[in-house]
């Protein structure tokens, strides 16, 4: 019988390891949908001397909270499959035409960038959440994915889930958060070191009534019927 090539060998070899890190990869999203997130990629890259995490489950957060991201962040996420192409084209559309960019990565794929990969900007890192995103969606309820959001989400310097900003900022468990406080952590999330939960601006006040109003117009709790 004839032997492969070496070139041939070693692309079946590459062509074998790529499917089998797929795979892999494919499992353990899985078996994170039952699984606690004690540290994310997110968190084991912070240079900051101290982090304060601490794992709850979805029971043991206020609905406040889970609303108030969605209404600050996403507010298709209880629709979408994991990607908001409508924003995706705004924010192209804004971008030619020079104008300052704004973010259009729904809670999903901010879930798989915290829990897989790396901060920065490259299209590797982008295809990637692109993967983790279609999986995350595939193969965990929309409850799952807000639950690990709010657990690995960063709320401020060394302040890394929804329990540990909680006790922090409002000397209280994850579960007793109102609207006003659960509207005013979830004011902090697009630039949590530079927003400031302990000592709000003026623009964070004003983007917590924006949350308010979006709660409500929302429906509020009732929004997180159906997502199990």
């Amino acid at each position: 019988m004839r032997r492969r090539s070496w070139p041939a060998r070693v692309a079946r070899a590459a062509v074998t390891a790529l499917l089998s890190t797929a795979l892999l990869s494919i499992l353990v999203v899985l078996a994170f949908r039952w699984l606690p997130v004690p540290t994310t990629a997110f968190m084991l890259q912070d240079d900051e001397p101290v982090l304060r995490h601490e794992w709850v489950s979805w029971d043991e957060i206020s609905g406040h909270v889970a609303v108030a991201v969605i209404a600050a962040e996403d507010q298709q996420f209880p629709l979408h499959d994991g990607f908001d192409f409508a924003a995706i084209d705004k924010a192209l559309s804004e971008a030619g035409q020079g104008r300052r960019q704004r973010g259009a990565s729904t809670i999903s794929q901010q879930v798989a960038k915290n829990l897989f990969l790396w901060p920065g900007q490259s299209w590797l890192r982008k295809g990637l959440e692109v993967w983790f995103t279609i999986w995350l969606e595939a193969l965990w309820p929309k409850q799952r994915i807000l639950e690990i959001y709010l657990n690995s989400a960063e709320f401020g310097r060394g302040i890394w889930g929804v329990e540990a900003a909680s006790r922090k900022y409002f000397g209280k468990p994850a579960a007793l958060l109102n609207r006003p406080e659960a509207a005013l952590l979830a004011a902090v999330l697009p630039s949590p070191k530079r927003l400031r939960v302990d000592n709000p601006s003026a623009y964070v006040r004003l983007r917590q009534q924006w949350i308010l109003n979006q709660m409500n117009r929302l429906g509020g709790t009732r929004l997180l019927q159906g997502l199990d």
